[in-house]
């Protein structure tokens, strides 16, 4: 069952797939998902580019589609999976170098958040 969270389902290619349930619902690997992630926001950026849409219609399709959210929560799911793997290895809850790998993927979401928010 999918992880409930705060953040709305959202189209991608034609069909609704819930936050947190995008490897059951498509049935894809990181490996294929990533590259097809980075696809879908380029194609987005090529359709703001060639869609002739006002500065308005852009920004609030941005809004409304939670691109930003989007975009943190892969930094986000890297974080856990670190401390996940971690976990699972059964190393020490305080290993310096563990705690900082996830503390600065976590920070990266942070910042994605804070640095376009105010923007749009």
């Amino acid at each position: 069952m999918a992880e409930h969270t705060n953040l709305p389902d959202r189209p991608v290619v034609g069909t609704v797939v819930q936050h947190g349930a995008a490897e059951t619902a498509l049935g894809g690997e990181l490996q294929h998902l990533a590259p097809a992630a980075t696809a879908a926001l380029r194609l987005l950026a090529d359709a703001i580019r060639k869609g002739g849409a006002d500065h308005e219609d852009v920004v609030q399709a941005i809004k409304d589609s939670h691109v930003a959210d989007a975009f943190a929560d892969i930094f986000d799911a890297a974080s856990e999976s670190v401390w996940r793997a971690h976990d699972a290895a059964g190393g020490d809850p305080y290993d310096f170098d563990v705690r900082l790998t996830a503390d600065n993927l976590y920070a990266v979401a942070s910042d994605i958040r804070d640095a376009i928010s105010p923007w749009i």
